[in-house]
């Protein structure tokens, strides 16, 4: 269809897991030989795809396979997915800066792309020099430039240090500048991934209201990656979820797709002692966590303003620091938080002497979330240092909501008070 701006049929890009360069010799002579028979590389045979959460049995993991979809002219495309999922290699593939392992993309006009804080600026060069190169990457005149130069600066809100090298802004002005010669400059298709997390409420409203006009106003299309759920279902008008390097789901219907997402991102792991995906020098490390009530039974739903307990399967790999923080922080449906607590909030003190097992639990009296579910991360430090910061969802309960004001009440609420009322007589 003459419609279609962008599209894609059998991407799939593959890495090497550990190593930089071509791999081994042998690898190297294998696929030599291959080329030379005109026969497929053997090395996009092997691998695994991109779960992050897991060990690897290979050398090679696939960041994305097998990706087919189009998209139209005029479309806001949100893209989403966990970390790792494969949304930002995609935009890059998208945006030329790397080519696929396998498969074709066909796009259909000029392409500005806002992938990371200062893309395509040059750091010595101030801000208006930087747009005018920026134009002219799009294949802009100077005069077309210039003609766009005021709207430019005052979008971003720069104009005191349009002269100033980009290389001293602050990461928020530069995605604001990023954002505005990207937006102003009238490419065909704009590519935006999380950047904009990293404005402040006002700028992001902005944005999206810039997106919104150059899409629906101006007949642009537009690939917008973000975590934040809200900013994607008030902009998109349909939606891809990208899991572990694949297509899970696509719907013109944004909503469905982003209940889909959730529903996938909430699932807590199952077994920790499997899952890679975390970050820390490992001295102390999660190896279990659970919640039980108060007869120490472990449970998977519970009743707002029920006395639970946390506890945390600790393996301790090293006694060699001298302050030990444990925190959580609870999230909703839509991933987003509702509280935080680390021991160090209430300095809580570790006394610990000796390598091996530890268990350690959190009392939480009369539990007050009311929502549905509540998905529960984790984090370890030593000495302000991450030691084990699992990045998926380690537990998941259920609530409902009994009689937590002792009375049944129908409306849902995400944080529940009880109050002692008192009345004074004054005359």
């Amino acid at each position: 269809m003459s419609n279609i701006v962008i599209k894609a049929t059998d991407i799939s890009k593959q890495y090497r897991l550990g190593l930089v360069g071509s791999g081994t010799l042998k690898d190297d002579m294998a696929r030599f030989w291959a080329q030379i028979r005109g026969k497929e590389d053997p090395t996009l045979k092997v691998g695994q795809l991109n779960d992050r959460t897991q060990k690897s049995n290979s050398d090679y993991v696939w960041a994305l396979k097998d990706i087919n979809f189009e998209v139209k002219q005029g479309e806001i495309l949100g893209i989403i997915g966990k970390n790792g999922a494969g949304k930002s290699t995609l935009l890059k593939i998208l945006s030329k800066i790397t080519a696929p392992t396998t498969g074709s993309i066909k796009i259909k006009g000029r392409i500005a792309s806002l992938l990371e804080v200062g893309t395509g600026f040059h750091g010595e060069l101030t801000g208006r020099e930087n747009i005018y190169i920026n134009g002219a990457i799009l294949g802009m005149r100077r005069h077309e430039v210039t003609r766009k130069l005021d709207e430019i600066i005052d979008f971003a809100g720069v104009e005191k240090y349009i002269d100033t090298p980009v290389k001293r802004y602050s990461s928020g002005m530069t995605v604001r500048l990023g954002f505005a010669v990207a937006a102003n400059l009238e490419p065909d298709i704009l590519v935006i991934d999380e950047v904009l997390a990293v404005g402040d409420a006002e700028f992001q409203k902005k944005a999206i209201g810039k997106m919104q006009d150059v899409s629906r106003g101006e007949g642009r299309t537009i690939l917008f990656v973000s975590h934040n759920m809200a900013s994607i279902q008030n902009l998109c008008t349909r939606g891809i979820l990208l899991n572990n390097g694949s297509i899970e789901y696509v719907n013109n219907d944004i909503r469905s797709v982003i209940e889909r997402y959730l529903h996938i991102a909430n699932q807590p792991v199952l077994d920790l002692k499997t899952v890679t995906n975390r970050i820390g020098n490992r001295k102390v490390m999660l190896n279990k966590f659970y919640v039980t009530n108060q007869e120490g039974k472990e449970v998977k739903a519970i009743f707002a303003g029920d006395n639970i307990y946390f506890v945390f399967e600790l393996e301790v790999n090293d006694i060699d620091f001298k302050q030990l923080n444990i925190g959580f922080s609870l999230h909703d449906g839509n991933g987003d938080i509702l509280s935080i607590l680390y021991t160090s909030y209430q300095n809580y003190q570790f006394q610990i002497q000796e390598k091996g097992k530890l268990v350690v639990s959190c009392y939480l009296k009369e539990f007050p979330i009311g929502v549905k579910q509540v998905t529960i991360k984790t984090r370890i430090e030593v000495d302000k240092q991450h030691s084990d910061w699992v990045q998926v969802p380690v537990a998941q309960i259920d609530i409902e909501y009994g009689n937590y004001f002792y009375q049944s009440i129908n409306n849902s609420f995400p944080i529940l008070l009880r109050g002692d009322w008192d009345t004074q007589v004054t005359l």
